[in-house]
């Protein structure tokens, strides 16, 4: 198969009146303007699959069922759902993704921690691989190195998280949210500073970070590629110490080892 960005398309499902139509009719909505905005270059994809909310007991927070996308097409919320009474948003556009019947992972792909998504665009290869959410992200090749290095440690964290600072929105790479602050990781690339223009924007982006309460480390090309194992994970795991430890999701703090390359977690009755 060959592959191209975007080719899968993990979105939400977070009521079970969606997941009827996709189950049972076999069909999919995505507001038109969402895909302006949060997929751009990842559209059309060939691929659905469904990251299910609390609304699922126990299949909550994870990905287990997945459908080829069979044909796309454009209408207004009004043709999609003829029995709701009209409104505001009778008029809305959307497109309808028709799908071939649903079949299920034989292993879901969970997440470790509760997190904000709407749309995830990968690759195939990543999608039938992927053990948990972070696997499936298709950033960019630094930001895969330093997420392969960094999952051994089973850390609790989070890829492409979005945040709104003073009204700007912003994607990191890696979020922690450890007991004394927030921990935000970037892979910078060879794009950092390149310009006046970028420089601008990546102070403010710091700048609002920082008054957000996020602790920035940044690694560029050249220490992700060559410095990985001896600089960029100690310094992650580090930082996550000096700033009391992660979040893993259970109130308790999450520590790692460097000297034994194991993490531990103190369980509640510890």
């Amino acid at each position: 198969m060959t592959t191209r960005r975007g080719e899968v398309l993990v979105a939400i499902i977070n009521n079970t009146h969606d997941w009827h139509y996709a189950y049972d009719d076999q069909w999919y909505r995505i507001p038109v303007s969402s895909v302006g905005r949060f997929l751009k270059d990842r559209w059309p994809p060939q691929w659905l699959a469904f990251y299910q909310t609390r609304a699922f007991g126990e299949e909550k927070y994870s990905v287990r069922y997945y459908s080829r996308i069979v044909d796309i097409r454009r209408k207004t919320r009004r043709e999609l759902l003829p029995n709701e009474p009209p409104g505001e948003k009778s008029d809305k556009a959307y497109y309808r993704l028709q799908l071939e019947p649903l079949q299920k992972l034989p292993a879901p792909i969970a997440s470790a921690r509760w997190r904000r998504i709407t749309f995830i665009p990968t690759v195939w290869e990543k999608f039938v691989a992927a053990t948990e959410i972070n696997d499936l992200y298709d950033a960019s090749p630094l930001e895969d190195r330093l997420w392969a290095a960094l999952k051994p440690y089973n850390l609790p964290l989070v890829r492409q998280e979005w945040v709104e600072i003073n009204k700007n929105r912003y994607a990191l790479d890696f979020a922690v949210y450890c007991a004394r602050a927030k921990l935000a990781i970037e892979t910078d690339g060879d794009t950092w500073h390149h310009s006046p223009e970028q420089a601008d924007k990546d102070n403010l982006r710091d700048n609002d970070l920082k008054i957000d309460g996020w602790q920035v480390l940044h690694f560029n090309t050249r220490r992700i590629m060559e410095e990985t194992a001896t600089y960029c994970v100690p310094t992650i795991i580090n930082t996550i110490k000096a700033l009391g430890g992660a979040d893993g999701g259970a109130f308790v703090p999450w520590f790692v080892d460097p000297d034994t390359d194991s993490p531990r977690q103190l369980g509640l009755f510890d």
